[in-house]
């Protein structure tokens, strides 16, 4: 049953709070501990570009297999029993075990296997705090928390690298801070999030319905196909950012990763603006899908931008518009996808599907953009390649129909 009475200050606190420690741990290591893990030397860089593609690619699929799997089984919780919180506190503490076997592993195949790990306990502790958007908020509030999630991602990605550029951590100590932030913030947020116990009659029973029911919903299809494109176009854009700044521009090390916190701080301010400004436009006109069809236009405007002009000048510019598209598509976007959601019964399972589309475009942005600098040697091609994809997942999502409040 959807709700109607709305969450209070508290809620909304403890639900951000649980997304800025899902994402600064899950877009710090791929924004700047896995690439300096995995770089290899000058003469060999495309390598370590190969290997930082594939260790990603590998752990996006573990975690669309687990995110879908574990939101299914809570949907299942028997009478009596807590749905979300079991499976929010189990994901918290397998990342945070799992990064820190990331901390301390040497290699690509031992990084990639902790990294499988990291992946998966995002995804089963995303798909449980996803589901409580449907499960306890009103339509009239869903954009409003989308807008935390969203803006959660890029204050994230700053808190993160910003801690481990300025405090000059190495690698392995970044890994463990990392590890800490999950397994405080996760914990207390999970136990403080109310999740009242299953009653009949909420619970999805084995057979009742396909496992894939909700991919036969023509405008939940189209939404889920357009999510993931743009997401694709979203990773192409930013998953080699790093390796841009090294062997793009040829800035050294230490440059290049001072280069990067500034422009992932910019990137942030135009993500927050962009979340909290379209979340609760969309909340009071209730047109999600025209504003997450134009975000996905502004996202493809940045890797124009860069393509067309490879400079670290024009590098400024394109992560302003990434985050200013990207920060109204992943809020408007999934209030969106919520309001779509075909069966109240499979909430965690379907927006587990529905963060699955984010995984999925983390799995096949790092590996096509390695793919494309591997066949032409350098990064235009990625940058174009990320523009077409965005603005391909906007035309899709436009075939998905508006659902009436």
């Amino acid at each position: 049953m959807t709700a109607t009475v709305k969450a209070g200050a508290r809620w909304m606190t403890s639900f951000t709070l649980a997304w800025l420690a899902i994402w600064t741990v899950q877009l710090t290591p791929v924004q700047l501990l896995l690439p300096l893990q995995l770089d290899t030397p000058e003469d060999d860089w495309i390598r370590g570009v190969v290997s930082s593609g594939l260790v990603l690619g590998v752990g996006g699929l573990a975690g669309i297999v687990a995110g879908p799997l574990a939101g299914a089984l809570s949907d299942r919780a028997p009478a009596g029993r807590r749905r979300r919180r079991p499976w929010a506190l189990g994901g918290v503490w397998l990342t945070a075990a799992c990064l820190l076997l990331t901390g301390y592993a040497e290699g690509p195949w031992s990084v990639g296997a902790g990294w499988v790990g990291v992946s998966v306990g995002i995804a089963v502790a995303s798909a449980a705090f996803t589901a409580l958007i449907a499960d306890q908020l009103p339509p009239a509030q869903r954009g409003a928390a989308s807008a935390a999630v969203g803006s959660s991602q890029a204050v994230g990605i700053v808190l993160g690298v910003g801690l481990v550029v300025l405090l000059g951590l190495g690698i392995r100590d970044g890994y463990l801070l990392l590890a800490g932030v999950i397994a405080v913030v996760g914990t207390v947020t999970a136990a403080l999030l109310p999740d009242p116990p299953a009653v009949t009659g909420m619970r999805a029973e084995r057979g009742e319905r396909h496992p894939l029911a909700s991919l036969r919903d023509r405008d939940f299809a189209w939404m889920l196909s357009g999510r993931l494109v743009a997401n694709i176009g979203n990773a192409l854009g930013t998953a080699l950012f790093l390796f841009f700044l090294l062997h793009g521009l040829n800035q050294p090390s230490a440059e290049a990763q001072d280069n990067l916190l500034l422009l992932i701080v910019v990137y942030t301010v135009f993500v927050v603006i962009a979340s909290v400004f379209t979340g609760l436009l969309s909340d009071r006109t209730g047109d999600r899908r025209r504003l997450t069809v134009i975000a996905t236009l502004v996202q493809a405007a940045s890797g124009i931008v860069i393509a067309v002009a490879p400079s670290f000048e024009a590098t400024m510019v394109a992560a302003a518009l990434m985050g200013l598209g990207y920060g109204a598509f992943s809020t408007v976007g999934l209030a969106f996808a919520a309001d779509l959601l075909p069966d109240e019964k499979d909430h965690a399972r379907d927006l587990g599907i529905v963060n699955v589309t984010a995984a999925l475009g983390q799995l096949i942005g790092p590996v096509l953009g390695a793919g494309l600098v591997a066949l032409v040697g350098g990064f235009r091609l990625v940058f174009a390649s990320a523009a077409v994809l965005s603005a391909a997942g906007g035309a899709l999502t436009a075939c998905a129909r508006q659902p009436s409040r």
